[in-house]
């Protein structure tokens, strides 16, 4: 939270909203919204209709980042079968393009299991599937990343980002652009273009479309299903056994030394765990239904409806009896119930 509430953050979210307004990354709200269409959970968004001339910009950005995507893919595929990268000399053209997607596929898993990880964690526990009711996967995943104040989380992250950077650094020698002495430039371009090409741009912009941010939009939508996904839980294994090699161990004791310099603490002290605030909003539903002469407790987050208050018919007179003696208020708590009103 203390993060969050800082000058840094304002100032990167102006950055982050500034290059997404630009429209080059926009190809990704498509493949999020096809894949929610596909899978039968239309994405629903909260902000209000768009006017023609907003759909013409939102759509105009759509089309020229799809464009710039095909360009980028058609002058990465042209270095690589013309061996114009960087990639080694015994790796064939064929076997570079198949480790290029496998290497994006990988990525793109390990972006959404982050952002799956991050929505799950501000759950209640019933919600996490540590009953078994979403499948042995998320049940697992949640016993193993949510235990001992979510310690396991963090380590996820040292892991994931020990195997992101080791699928970059193998995608950029596959996708950088490098031209021997003598050798034509790609689609016979000008020299200050293929300057461009050189820089690895459009092999980053592939990167960022193909294996980043479309998968982080999913995994927003859908954390649940990356949750219990059998690939997510492989690669939270791995991402925790390269954590545990110590390779990286020096971030804990970076993130120590910030941690006492800064004060911070968890967001569970500020806005409380899931069910502390899910009792709270419980209370809070409660007394307003109380002040609008409805003196029944709520039940349930988000239900506006009273609660069913039902037993069994095919017990006994007796029980039938105790139970409508524990619902129904004495006669002092109906007058002050009448007063109330």
């Amino acid at each position: 939270m203390l993060i969050v509430n800082s000058w840094f953050a304002l100032i990167t979210i102006w950055v982050a909203l500034a290059i997404e307004f630009s429209g080059i990354l926009h190809i990704c709200y498509l493949v999020q919204r096809f894949v929610g269409h596909v899978a039968g959970q239309p994405i629903q968004s909260n902000e209000p209709d768009r006017s023609v001339l907003q759909n013409i910009f939102y759509y105009g950005r759509c089309l020229m980042s799809f464009a710039l995507l095909c360009f980028a893919f058609a002058v990465t595929f042209v270095a690589i079968f013309e061996r114009k990268t960087t990639v080694w000399e015994q790796v064939p053209p064929w076997a570079s393009v198949v480790i290029f997607f496998v290497l994006m596929g990988c990525i793109g898993i390990l972006e959404g299991s982050q952002i799956a990880y991050f929505a799950v964690v501000k759950m209640q526990k019933s919600e996490q599937g540590q009953d078994g009711s979403m499948g042995w996967f998320a049940k697992k995943s949640a016993c193993i990343l949510f235990k001992n104040h979510n310690h396991n989380l963090a380590a996820f992250l040292v892991g994931r980002q020990l195997c992101v950077v080791s699928c970059m650094f193998f995608i950029a020698r596959i996708t950088a652009v490098k031209l021997e002495p003598g050798d034509e430039n790609i689609f016979g371009v000008a020299d200050w273009v293929q300057g461009i090409f050189n820089t690895g741009l459009l092999g980053a912009l592939i990167v960022a479309v193909v294996a980043s941010v479309s998968w982080r939009l999913l995994a927003s939508a859908f954390p649940l299903a990356f949750f219990k996904n059998p690939l997510a839980y492989i690669f939270l294994r791995l991402c925790l056994f390269l954590e545990m090699t110590g390779l990286l161990h020096g971030a804990w004791v970076i993130a120590f030394v910030i941690k006492k310099l800064t004060g911070v603490k968890r967001d569970e002290v500020y806005i409380g765990s899931a069910e502390e605030r899910s009792q709270k909003l419980m209370a809070e539903v409660s007394q307003l239904k109380m002040k609008a002469g409805h003196p029944i407790a709520a039940c349930d987050v988000g239900d506006d409806e009273p609660p069913v208050q039902s037993y069994d018919h095919g017990d006994d007179d007796d029980d039938d009896d105790e139970v409508v003696a524990d619902v129904t208020p004495n006669a002092s708590e109906n007058e002050s119930a009448e007063m109330a009103v």
